[in-house]
């Protein structure tokens, strides 16, 4: 389970206090909220964290072999244009959108919301929590994202501009016209 810390007003961090608070703490998963609410993720088990490798080596090989933009990991921070750093498990950024980023922009919390996310529900996670995160990106641009709930076998699928896609025991996943060609596997998630 996360632990929230609720800073008052006056102990808020700034963006580069974050930063660095995130440097110095490379073993923790730290997240910031909206209202400036540091966000404390425990580490994964065995089995979510197998999981999180499977997804980042299937999207890793299929971003590799068709370059339309950059793909990132769960240590990977973004500044949503709303102030809160969130950090998805799988995340992806048109290249576009990459290449208008300066190279210091890049080197620091990417300021920008992803295109496409895939957060993976792990024993820890509250899927309450989860789906607010994933609405969070929705408002701040986010073309597709994925809410993957290993332990129901049920996908959440979140597109730009319309309601959310509950589905039941997919056997794959289609990243549509935001991610042309993708297709997921879902059998060794839900194994």
């Amino acid at each position: 389970m996360s632990i929230t810390l609720q800073l008052p007003l006056v102990l808020r961090l700034t963006d580069e206090q974050f930063e660095q608070l995130a440097a110095a703490n490379r073993e923790l998963q730290l997240e910031l909220t909206t209202k400036g609410d540091l966000i404390i993720m425990p580490p994964t088990g065995g089995e979510t964290g197998d999981r999180n490798f499977e997804l980042a080596g299937q999207f890793w090989l299929w971003n590799r072999q068709n370059l339309l933009g950059k793909a990132f990991d769960s240590s990977t921070g973004f500044r949503l244009p709303n102030g809160a750093t969130r950090s998805p498990d799988v995340s992806w950024v048109k290249m576009e959108r990459w290449n208008s980023l300066t190279q210091a922009q890049r080197k620091k919390f990417l300021p920008l919301c992803p295109d496409f996310v895939i957060e993976l529900l792990s024993e820890t996670d509250e899927l309450a929590d989860t789906q607010v995160k994933m609405q969070e990106y929705l408002d701040n641009g986010l073309q597709l994202g994925w809410l993957i709930n290993p332990s129901t076998q049920q996908v959440e699928i979140y597109r730009a501009g319309q309601e959310v896609e509950v589905l039941a025991s997919p056997p794959t996943l289609s990243g549509e016209d935001v991610l042309p060609g993708f297709v997921l596997d879902l059998q060794p998630i839900f194994a």
